[in-house]
């Protein structure tokens, strides 16, 4: 949708972004200090351009994702991604997952999808930043800069209490005092700066 706007348009509110101040896992009280899950990806490097294929430019499916141990009295795992360079006032969601099982150590390529009332194992899947459930492709404005991309990861203690599809808001309120420890990973894609092409 994006990839339509003018780039002098994007270059124009280049300086007007979200911030990263503004993501979750950066938020006051919500992560215990020092606890961590080590959260990778196959796909690319911490702080590493994000391969075509999961943006608008390409088959926009979500990446792979995979992660160490979790706490012991870890009940659930959540996802959330953000990107807080959206030229909005809070970060732009491109993905909320929540009741993974505790024992999950991966999402496949391509597993953030539509699954109505959850899938088979309880995890579900909510609402992005476009209303829709499911991944929401990368896709910044061009001439806007890189955008960086903030997977983040949390431990629960009990399993969130939401309603089908929630957003951003909802799934932050739920959370909050029942995170454990938190993993994050950071890629960034940029359109019309001069960003070599993907070699893949």
């Amino acid at each position: 949708m994006l990839e339509h706007v003018p780039q002098w348009l994007g270059a124009l509110f280049h300086n007007f972004r979200a911030g990263h101040s503004k993501l979750a896992i950066v938020r006051a009280g919500l992560v215990p200090e020092g606890a961590f899950i080590d959260l990778s990806s196959p796909a690319f490097e911490n702080g590493a351009r994000l391969p075509a294929r999961f943006t608008a430019d390409g088959e926009g499916i979500s990446p792979p994702l995979e992660w160490g141990e979790v706490p012991a009295a870890t009940t659930s795992l959540a996802l959330l991604v953000e990107d807080p360079d959206a030229p909005a006032a809070e970060p732009l969601v491109h993905a909320i997952v929540w009741n993974l099982p505790a024992g999950t150590r991966a999402i496949p390529e391509g597993g953030i999808g539509p699954d109505d009332d959850g899938a088979p194992d309880g995890r579900d899947v909510g609402r992005n930043s476009y209303q829709a459930e499911g991944w929401l492709p990368l896709d910044p404005p061009p001439g806007h800069g890189t955008h960086d991309y903030v997977f983040q990861l949390f431990a629960l203690s009990r399993a969130p209490v939401l309603e089908t599809n929630p957003g951003r808001s909802e799934f932050l309120a739920a959370i909050k005092d029942h995170v454990l420890a938190a993993g994050m990973l950071v890629g960034h894609y940029a359109r019309g700066d001069g960003e070599p092409a993907d070699e893949e």
